[in-house]
């Protein structure tokens, strides 16, 4: 798609910014931003509006830096969740994929990424610190590492539990439901919430 195709200047700055999502190409965006147009107006600036609020409002949990509306998650500020319990997630959509199978009742602590020396993240770029940190402030009796099965998911649990392994807190892992090279999002709930309640210790998984 040409720039002189575009009848509107308004409508390719549109489809330009549209088309920046992932997983949006040009035809895609097009159709959408046509879509929003045949909408009344008040659907459109609701739609833009929670789009404005979301970057300007939004806030990451002091507690476990998940995302969150107030300062302290639902999760974190849940007096019936187990806070001895902390499973240690790379983002956000592994917390929403966890806590849809029901099946885990403690807290989370959200990594923001995993250990990836080929894209340049290190321990210093994601939220370890906080996480020993945590552990050393409170009265935590178990970690549940909870990253992807793969290498760069293992080297991150790795890491982890050396960095923990003073401490006398139990470092437990999701059990191997989980297939190799798997990324939490993508498994059925089912599976997800087995791995949980079989989880093993982290010191087990170095033997095999």
């Amino acid at each position: 798609m040409t720039q002189d195709t575009f009848p509107s200047k308004l409508l390719e700055n549109a489809v330009t910014e549209f088309a920046k999502l992932p997983g949006i190409g040009k035809k895609t965006a097009l159709r959408l931003v046509l879509h929003l147009l045949k909408q009344d107006k008040e659907d459109v600036h609701r739609f833009s509006n929670s789009i404005t609020r979301l970057r300007d409002e939004i806030r990451h949990c002091k507690v476990c830096r998940n995302i969150s509306d107030t300062e302290v998650c639902n999760i974190c500020s849940n007096e019936s969740r187990d806070h001895g319990t902390i499973c240690v997630v790379e983002n956000i959509r592994d917390v929403m994929s966890i806590e849809n199978t029901q099946q885990y009742h403690g807290v989370f602590h959200v990594l923001g990424g995993i250990i990836s020396p080929m894209d340049g993240i290190g321990p210093a770029d994601l939220e370890i610190d906080s996480l020993i940190k945590r552990v050393g402030e409170g009265d935590v009796k178990e970690i549940i590492l909870a990253l992807s099965t793969t290498m760069e998911g293992d080297s991150t649990n790795f890491y982890i539990f050396k960095k923990l392994k003073e401490s006398g807190v139990k470092v437990s892992m999701l059990a191997r439901g989980v297939s190799i090279g798997d990324e939490l999002e993508y498994i059925d709930e089912v599976t997800l919430g087995r791995s949980i309640i079989n989880r093993q210790l982290f010191e087990q998984s170095l033997g095999q």
